[in-house]
């Protein structure tokens, strides 16, 4: 069983007035294939030259388990050097993830390597953009991002895959209350229908990212990914024009984050269990009514 998907729109490069009206104004996907070609990274961002250039930094590492109620939903399941990971994800398969250890930071050099696709829309937040990096069938848990910004995600040194939806989905997806990711138990590339019925009849859009590809994920997007090879991705983060958008962004990071950070220090098990019942109730009930169409 599959989730209806169909072929996310590809590009080879696009004009500022075609990418608003058909991509950034619809808040639609897109991959840009050509974008990072005229960036330096294209051709010096290799595996060795991410390893010399950062070094033997101490990083979280992240794996497929699901979220521990009693710990952070950001918490690491492991640490070690970056230039061991690194070694590591060139040689073998790994669940094992790097998303929250900022390479450019440690290197700065590296902020001359790209550059942010302001002929496109303006909005850049980063002074430095955040970089991931996974090994080979690992997988990153179905989410939208906290602060709703508009992402510009190149992948480099191999393949990726991608399967995104639209937030109109969100209930349907079994969205966790208080939180940005679904429910942790299907398996997004193969869900159980039966066990998990508000899934079916769900649509989203599928892409699989080559080394130098841009994927455009507007804002809200939910998205799942998985490393087809151990490589890596840079994200180039904007602000959406939009204050409703702008107020949710604060609300999530704010109000939001605290209160679910408060509950889960204090009712850990009892809290993550009435969330899970919670979203199977809500998808279920979407579900009823036929939403979205």
């Amino acid at each position: 069983m599959k989730f209806d998907l169909s072929q996310i729109d590809c590009v080879d490069d696009i004009s500022k007035e075609d990418f608003e009206k058909n991509y950034l104004n619809a808040r639609r996907p897109l991959v840009i294939k050509s974008m990072a070609k005229t960036w330096p990274a294209y051709e010096k961002w290799s595996m060795d030259y991410m390893k010399t250039v950062v070094g033997d930094k101490l990083v979280p590492l992240y794996d497929s388990s699901k979220a521990d109620p009693s710990k952070p939903l950001n918490a690491s399941a492991a640490k070690m050097k970056f230039g061991d990971y690194i070694d590591l994800i060139k040689s073998k398969p790994t669940d094992l993830r790097i998303f929250l250890f900022d390479p450019i930071k440690e290197a700065p050099k590296l902020l001359k390597d790209y550059i942010a696709p302001k002929n496109l829309m303006g909005g850049f937040l980063d002074s430095y953009p955040n970089m991931f990096f996974g090994g080979k069938g690992s997988v990153t848990f179905l989410h939208y991002d906290i602060d709703m910004a508009h992402i510009f995600h190149t992948h480099f040194n191999g393949r990726k895959h991608v399967i995104l939806f639209e937030n109109k989905w969100k209930e349907r997806l079994y969205r966790i209350p208080y939180a940005t990711y679904a429910l942790e138990d299907y398996d997004v590339e193969n869900p159980d229908f039966n066990k998990f019925p508000a899934l079916k009849g769900v649509r989203g859009i599928e892409a699989y990212l080559d080394h130098g590809d841009t994927l455009f994920m507007p804002t809200g997007y939910w998205h799942w990914m998985k490393y087809l090879d151990g490589s890596f991705s840079i994200s180039l983060r904007a602000w959406d024009k939009s204050w409703a958008v702008k107020a949710q962004s604060l609300y999530n990071l704010t109000i939001q984050r605290k209160f679910d950070n408060f509950m889960k220090g204090n009712f850990r098990d009892k809290y993550m269990a009435w969330k899970e019942r919670l979203a199977v109730k809500r998808a279920n009930k979407a579900l009823e009514g036929h939403l979205p169409q």
